[in-house]
């Protein structure tokens, strides 16, 4: 693999990508020889070249000769030949995030001249170019809110242990730009970068088992001890230089606005192995890495704090702070400072030991730990303020102050978790609960009105629903446990540490209310004899199909006309969280339909909190996938209805973007000031609405074409009845099951039913497949509906595409999609349906499809090829697609042989094991997953 390389741009940045790609790809070229002779290389060599000229003008003879080619590879051989373009991709995908680092630094060498688009300085230079007053910019910032949840969702492919090389690799590849590198080191560097790509090659790409949910609270903590501990006070800092650029003489003190959040140990929805326990010990984690990464910094801090009372005058106050240290806490001998006139330094170490009292039970509720985050932020403050004091500013600045930060954001449990549970669960529990009671026979069976009477009656009465002499079943018990967890962790953790109980599948107000009652038996929610409610953890409503969508409005009407429910939201700040879900909308009715019926849920229920005077913080499920939600950080926030985000916005970081977005500390910064600059942007559009006179017809324009979308999406994947056996026979799908990249199961139930399908392996195995189905499938006959050959309606769309942001972004995602799929490849995998009549037959009306939907957007857009509107992205796809060719064929072949063999009663361990291989190829080289 000696000449690959990407991008044709001649700019000296990008001629920097290409030559790490072309590095790389010789030095991968070397470990191949070295591994399986000049053979093994000359093979890689072969199939890519006769790829890449079958992209270059597809030939029918040259098509069948490649398929020989990859058909006639013996076992050994085609297991090398799977690496190589696996592991070739992992390298280019390291490459080009280096290079997205790269083009930063290149902004901020030319600081004063060019302010980098996307930046946090661009959006604050912007709201001084249009004269916000700095009262207006305070107000602004004040109201900005975005966390961001890290989630178990199993579409990481990869294992830590490569993650882990592949860091090694990129802080190598970073270090090639240094201009004072002599000849002899970066020989050495291509040395030692020689030996991880070994190492890369002799490691095992497939974990030997599935990761258990504490193995995937570790990942999860992974990435706030590399960079999120360490990036985020860093994104506050450029805030306020920036504030204080633009907007001088001002004292700028940026509230918490930017947090992450957690569900990994506290989502238990369709997940056993998420046992209350688990939670307990996952806060236990959380809590353990908090304080280690602060006394990790405070014995750094020892280091510079050397000032000496024979030089400098310190304040009183850190003096008395040091004696009442003194007389409560008994110092280990090597843990004391002994030099008496280094007071800093003295006052770090009881700090230190305050917080390692913080982990001990035996030193609860005893001055010799910190009780809460905000004594901890006290003390810092004491030496801050005597810093000061004698004029050491700068020092407090760099130190103290990103330290305070850090507690502000992170507190002792890092990150805030939430627990999501199924509305099932909690219907089952309180149907066995109430029958117990005797209250109601079979709870289950009520009518809705009847089952909000008797729930509302529950939440007002003080008696408690259960007792401890009752036996419940092992589901309702353990229904029941987490909520004493919750009352028990937010005791000991702090009421920050857990404040939402998502409810997946919420289909009525009783949903809601189910959980009420039980965080009232706990005591999380209380009303007093004097009406007063006390709720310190909120019923977040999760809907996520179409109809769900229709009904949300309806739902949260009802609820907030009950007065019990109303001051549980007073109690809670006022404040009302409700999270809609983009991977199960999309699969139940399509990516049009299910973008529109958001955006109408969205401003709908907005309209109804605000008849209430209720704020709202949205929490989009967006996936990593096109086909679940997924685009950039800042664009997701963008795409959100300027009069939606007044409460804040929460978004789930899922599987692989997590490890794209948070492995390095470069691109998670840029990431995170993309985000701050997009929250500001819409924080500014939503006080200065840009109405459009034509929104109002373009919505309607855009519902009639969802409509016809949905119909026709539904009728292949709900009214086909062999379209649910083509897509298992035609998609990796049963063999993505066995990839072990999650603690959670693929399906909700052990059933074969299409509703019981989670949307990550069905967009998953739609990915590998190159058909991308979910992200595009439909869209096409309903923009027909509209055009329908009209030149007057092709000018309302293109009009809509270039006004219309909502559509904009519609059309954009859409092309996306279309350019990353790969219908002759499909084809392929088409090839291996049972039913010859059934699979021609939808493989037909997939591929017409695809064609109309692809010729309506290069009308609607006007360009003549798709994605000429992100040419960078296009020629990455365009250069991309030769390599993942050959993976795309070898995968059909290996499916075909190992479902061949299980359709005999056989197996083959090394099989499969090969199949798993190139899944995981193809997910680095399309850079997605599900």
């Amino acid at each position: 693999m000696t000449e690959l390389t990407t991008t044709v741009s001649k700019s000296n940045s990008n001629n920097l990508l290409r030559r790490d790609v072309r590095f790389l790809g010789n030095i991968l070229g070397e470990v191949l020889v070295h591994q399986g002779g000049n053979e093994l290389l000359e093979i890689v060599e072969k199939i890519r070249e006769t790829s890449k000229s079958l992209r270059s003008l597809f030939l029918p003879e040259l098509h069948s000769e490649f398929k020989e080619l990859i058909n006639s590879l013996d076992s050994e051989n085609r297991h090398q030949v799977i690496r190589a373009f696996a592991i070739y991709f992992q390298l280019v995908n390291i490459a080009e995030q280096n290079h997205r680092i790269r083009r930063k630094r290149d902004y901020e060498r030319s600081a004063g001249e060019t302010v980098q688009p996307g930046s946090i300085e661009s959006a604050i230079q912007g709201l001084r170019e249009r004269d916000f007053s700095h009262e207006e910019v305070r107000e602004i910032i004040q109201g900005l809110s975005l966390e961001l949840v890290i989630t178990a969702h199993p579409t990481e492919a990869m294992r830590r242990a490569i993650l882990d090389i592949h860091k090694r690799i990129a802080d190598d590849v970073m270090y090639l730009d240094n201009p004072t590198l002599t000849f002899r080191e970066r020989e050495q560097l291509r040395e030692k970068l020689l030996n991880e790509v070994i190492t890369l090659w002799q490691t095992d790409e497939l974990r030997d088992r599935k990761p258990t949910v504490l193995d995937e609270v570790r990942n999860g903590m992974y990435y706030f001890h590399e960079t999120i501990f360490h990036v985020l006070p860093d994104v506050y800092e450029e805030l306020e230089r920036c504030l204080s650029k633009y907007y001088p003489g001002q004292n700028w003190h940026v509230p918490t606005y930017l947090r992450f959040g957690s569900w990994i140990g506290g989502d238990r929805d369709g997940n056993p192995s998420v046992k209350a326990s688990v939670t307990l010990q996952t806060l236990q984690m959380q809590r353990k890495l908090a304080i280690r990464e602060y006394q990790r910094i405070m014995r750094e801090l020892m280091k510079y704090l050397s000032f000496s009372t024979s030089i400098v005058d310190v304040t009183q106050e850190l003096l008395d702070s040091i004696e009442e240290d003194r007389e409560i806490i008994n110092l280990h001998r090597g843990d004391a400072w002994r030099n008496d006139n280094e007071p800093y330094r003295i006052k770090l170490s009881y700090m230190i030991s305050k917080t390692q009292n913080v982990l001990d039970d035996e030193k609860k509720g005893t001055p010799e730990r910190y009780i809460s985050p905000e004594a901890f932020i006290h003390d810092l403050n004491v030496i801050d303020r005597s810093l000061r004091h004698h004029y050491a500013d700068y020092v407090a600045d760099t130190y103290i102050k990103k330290l305070i930060r850090q507690v502000e954001l992170f507190g002792f449990h890092t990150a805030t978790l939430d627990v999501r549970q199924h509305s099932q669960e909690h219907e089952n529990a309180m149907t066995e609960i109430l029958e117990k009671m005797n209250i109601t026979p079979d709870y289950s069976k009520l009518p809705e009105k009847e089952k909000i009477v008797l729930l509302e009656g529950l939440l007002n009465d003080p008696r408690p629903l259960t007792s401890p002499y009752q036996n419940y079943s092992e589901s309702t018990e353990e229904c029941l446990e987490v909520y004493r967890t919750i009352f028990k962790a937010q005791d000991e953790y702090g009421k920050k540490c857990i404040t939402s109980y998502l409810i997946s599948m919420s289909q009525a107000a009783s949903d809601i209310l189910e959980v009420m009652v039980f965080a009232k038996e706990v005591g999380l929610f209380r009303k007093d004899n004097d009406g007063t409610v006390v709720c310190t953890l909120q019923a977040v409503p999760l809907f996520e199909t179409i109809d769900d969508l229709h009904e949300a409005p309806q739902i949260m009407e009802t609820l907030f006309n009950l007065p019990v429910y109303r001051q549980a939201v007073l109690a809670m700040n006022d404040m009302q969280e409700i999270m809609l879900g983009y991977s199960d909308s999309n699969k139940d009715g399509g990516v049009v339909t299910a973008n529109w019926e958001l955006r109408v849920a969205l401003n709908e229920i907005t309209a109804t909190a605000d008849k209430f005077g209720i704020k709202l913080k949205f929490f989009h499920g967006r996936g990593g996938a096109l086909g679940r939600g997924g685009m950039p950080l800042n664009r997701s926030i963008l795409a959100q209805p300027a009069s939606t985000i007044g409460g804040g916005i929460k978004i789930t970081e899922q599987g692989e973007v997590i490890s794209s977005r948070y492995s390095m500390k470069g691109i998670a910064y840029r990431s995170l000031e993309q985000a701050t600059s997009a929250l500001v942007t819409a924080a500014v559009n939503a006080r200065m609405p840009q109405t459009e006179l034509d929104e109002s017809k373009w919505e309607e324009i855009v519902k009639q074409i969802s409509e016809v979308s949905l119909n026709k999406y539904q009728d292949l994947i709900f009214r086909d009845p062999d379209f649910l056996t083509f897509f298992k026979e035609s998609t990796p799908l049963p063999e993505v099951g066995e990839l072990n990249i999650g603690s959670r199961p693929s399906k909700r139930k052990n059933s074969d039913r299409f509703e019981d399908l989670r949307a990550i392996p069905w967009v998953f195995a739609w990915t590998q497949s190159r058909y991308l189905l979910p992200a595009w499938y439909a869209a096409g006959t309903g923009l027909q509906s509209f055009y329908d050959g009209k030149e007057e309606n092709l000018s309302i769309l293109k009009t809509m595409y270039e006004k219309f942001s909502f559509f904009t972004t519609l059309i954009d995602t859409l092309q996306m999609a279309i350019s990353k799929a790969d219908l002759v490849i499909a084809k392929e995998y088409a090839g291996m349906g049972k039913n010859e009549e059934a699979r021609q037959r939808i493989f037909g009306q997939i591929d017409a499809e695809f064609k109309l939907t692809s010729e309506l957007i290069l009308k609607i857009t006007g360009q003549q090829d798709i994605l000429d509107n992100v040419p960078v992205i296009q020629e990455s796809i365009r250069l991309r697609n030769p390599y993942v060719d050959p993976l795309s064929y070898l995968q059909v072949q290996l499916l075909s042989e190992l479902r061949e063999l299980r359709d005999q009663d056989g197996d083959d361990a090394e099989l499969l094991r090969e199949v798993l291989l190139t899944i995981n190829g193809v997910a680095a080289g399309l850079r997605n997953t599900g």
